[in-house]
């Protein structure tokens, strides 16, 4: 305890960052302590999804039977399913408890739950990856965000959960679209991407209007004309929240419409207190397949109005769920209703595929090599500098910049690659360099006080750290922002470095030698 008041208000930081550090990546209780399986995926379609069940939930036992791991969950699985006649099962969440009635197994896709808040890329789940871009056209940033958002919106109509899809361009000034699907095999995702699709809105079988500007000359998106417009519940683990937002056709869309529903009768069970609506609802389809159905009014019978209200809901657990869920719905539709099908035509520049195993394994070997790499370093200094303390500093120094990378990962939710494992590898390289330049000017022969030569240690770093951030930047737009992992894990580490773990390397050197 006399060590303690000797702490520097630097090594102090150092402490306090570390501390929020892992309470990023393990949570508080820690998930590590967790038991239960992790729900990937719920068929919208389905009595799962009915009852509550969403992706992101964590299952932590199923009729009465603690679920620990996959494993568990299959056991129960097939010791119930198929059945002849409809079942009973329980399924416990950590909020609620859903209860299923079905002769098949619940439509609910499963996944060990995470043991950290730490988020891995494709390399390291597995899956595809394509790096698209348009064929015969040159995109503007406004043009790329556009095409990012109708292919995002189109893989997800397809029910693929696990889907990355962001705006990338190299050095050249090239655009891409970068899409990376776990999971899936190089021949589904350019199924997927190849198709350019068809957006088209029918009332029975008779088109109305289809997507993109030939038809629709505005889709409203502003506060005043879009907007959530009721939250309500049926239960305490049943929340919907509804959405309307207001379309504008062309004119000859709008006659379209009144010559099909002039023909059209009333619905004699749906009502409302704002009235009766048509017998045949307006369905939108993309690709062919049924995206929502739409009730018209009975006001809009047989008029060439050119503004149409356009309504949905959205659902949840809660309240902050649904509303959530009503406006990604909401911002799907209206994504749809603007651009229909892909205004381009689409090629593929680069499509592979990635093997879980392979990054796992890769990943073991390189925290091995890691590991013995900073052993043998650590027992160099010992040899070389005969303290014990400073190569545990120096240690716990480099273990104390991976915390942190990993922290900050945790807390923005990025993906790390094994392009950003290498990111982390190359900072506790840089790391060790700066922490040896340190400890060799305190041992320096000369006129200059301790606290003298530590500053002239981290100017020298403070200089490498420019240079270093001043190479990294261009890596960020390199081979089509490919290399944006380890840019990122790079100067993350480095600027943690430079003000919080040299710093405080410093101050726990002085304190060694001072106190020889």
């Amino acid at each position: 305890m006399k060590f303690l008041p000797k702490l520097t208000w630097r090594i102090w930081i150092l402490i306090i960052v570390l501390i929020f550090s892992l309470l990023a990546i393990f949570s508080l209780p820690p998930k590590f302590l967790e038991k239960g399986v992790l729900i990937t995926d719920v068929n919208s379609n389905s009595s799962a999804f009915t009852e509550g069940l969403r992706k992101g939930q964590v299952i932590t036992s199923m009729d009465g039977t603690p679920v620990n791991n996959v494993d568990d969950f299959e056991a129960i699985i097939l010791k119930k399913f198929p059945a002849e006649d409809k079942v009973r099962l329980t399924i416990t969440t950590k909020e609620f408890q859903a209860i299923l009635y079905d002769t098949d197994a619940p439509k609910i896709a499963v996944s060990n739950a995470p043991k950290s808040n730490i988020k891995t890329g494709l390399d390291i789940t597995g899956g595809s990856r394509a790096l698209v871009k348009a064929k015969d056209a040159q995109l503007t940033k406004e043009e790329l965000s556009d095409l990012v958002d109708i292919t995002r919106n189109r893989i997800n109509i397809y029910g693929i959960s696990d889907v990355k899809v962001v705006p990338v361009s190299d050095l050249s000034g090239d655009s891409y679209m970068l899409v990376e699907v776990a999971g899936a095999t190089p021949k589904d995702l350019e199924n997927l991407i190849s198709q350019q699709g068809k957006f088209e809105a029918k009332i029975g079988n008779e088109t109305v209007f289809v997507g993109g500007d030939k038809d629709i000359t505005s889709v409203c998106s502003s506060p005043s004309c879009s907007r959530i417009s009721s939250c309500d519940s049926t239960s305490t683990t049943a929340h919907f929240c509804n959405f309307e937002f207001v379309i504008y056709l062309s004119e000859e869309s709008a006659q379209r419409h009144a010559d099909i529903t002039s023909k059209l009768g009333f619905n004699q069970t749906a009502s409302s207190s704002q009235g009766r609506y048509l017998d045949k609802p307006l369905d939108l389809y993309l690709d062919g397949k049924l995206v929502d159905s739409l009730l018209i009014s009975e006001g809009l019978k047989g008029s060439a109005t050119t503004q149409i209200q356009i309504s949905g809901s959205g659902q949840g657990t809660n309240r902050q769920d649904a509303f959530v869920d009503a406006q990604n719905n909401m911002k799907q539709l209206q994504t749809v209703l603007k651009t229909g099908s892909l205004p381009y035509q689409l090629e593929i520049v680069k499509l592979d595929t990635v093997s879980p195993l392979l990054g796992k394994e890769f990943i073991r070997i390189i925290l091995l090599a890691g590991l013995a790499s900073l052993t043998s370093v650590a027992i160099i200094v010992f040899i070389r500098y005969r303290k014990l303390k400073l190569s545990l500093a120096l240690l716990i120094t480099s273990f104390s910049e991976v915390i942190i990378i990993l922290g900050i990962a945790s807390l923005i939710s990025w993906n790390l690659d094994l392009l950003s494992i290498a990111g982390i590898l190359a900072t506790i390289g840089t790391g060790i360099d700066q922490q040896i330049i340190i400890l060799d000017e305190s041992r320096q022969k000369s006129t200059l006080s301790l606290k003298q030569k530590m500053k002239r240690a981290l100017t020298i770093i403070l200089g490498a750290f420019f240079t270093g951030i001043a190479s990294l930047i261009p890596l960020w737009w390199a081979g089509a922002g490919l290399l944006k992992g380890f840019v990122f894990t790079t100067i993350i580490g480095i600027t943690a470095g430079i003000l919080i773990t040299r710093p405080a390397f410093t101050d726990i050197v002085n304190l060694i030698e001072e106190k020889k």
